[in-house]
């Protein structure tokens, strides 16, 4: 029995369980991300390492590493493990990249992902569309689902640079990534998977692809 289950018990209350999180995360990374065929170690090693119950409000812990995206208030979620695990396999960090990474409101996949790279810069979805930095990112990933990519993003890539997020294509969101060539930025679909969406980037109403 715990300490809060035996203060508990004393006081004639129903215990209350303290997860072990580091069970939990050693359980989400056998059989979510390996079951699902995420293995590459560069992306275990990381998210045995970073504790995603610390980039969740206190009341949500117990449910950080469940196979869902846990609420964060504000409209706001932390993406499913499996996910961000397939987010950061496609994007394959490199020690020399500059990387431009759209927050989800977690700062989750960017603590992942700040160790793994040359240089790592974070934007919030309203800013991103608003006002671009200097640019010359080799990588941008968005973390959530978008319906377009905006040209204030696509203009801070470098030519040649890599793209992973989510894309919305009616009503379903799919992991995505894509390359800048001769200027331009090409999403390609990669597989249907739940992904928290970023009404920030939604296109304007009667627009269709």
């Amino acid at each position: 029995m715990t300490l809060t289950e035996t203060s508990s018990a004393s006081q004639g209350m129903a215990p209350e369980f303290t997860p072990d999180f580091g069970i939990a995360r050693k359980a989400m990374i056998d059989s979510q991300l390996r079951t699902s065929g995420v293995n590459e170690p560069f992306v275990l090693a990381r998210m045995g390492a970073v504790p995603r119950e610390d980039f969740v409000p206190p009341a949500a812990r117990a449910a950080a590493y469940m196979d869902r995206a846990v609420a964060l208030g504000d409209g706001r979620f932390l993406a499913a493990p499996l996910v961000q695990g397939r987010m950061l396999a496609e994007a394959a960090p490199r020690a020399d990249d500059v990387a431009l990474v759209v927050d989800g409101g977690s700062g989750y996949l960017a603590e992942l992902l700040l160790p793994m790279v040359g240089k790592l810069e974070v934007t919030t979805p309203a800013d991103a569309l608003a006002k671009g930095s200097d640019g010359g990112f080799s990588l941008l990933v968005i973390d959530g689902a978008i319906e377009a990519l905006p040209d204030t993003l696509a203009n801070q890539l470098e030519e040649g640079g890599r793209v992973v997020t989510g894309l919305v294509q009616r009503g379903v969101t799919r992991l995505a990534a894509g390359r800048k060539i001769g200027g331009e930025v090409a999403l390609l679909p990669l597989a249907e998977i739940g992904m928290p969406r970023l009404a920030e980037f939604d296109l304007p109403k009667g627009w269709s692809f």
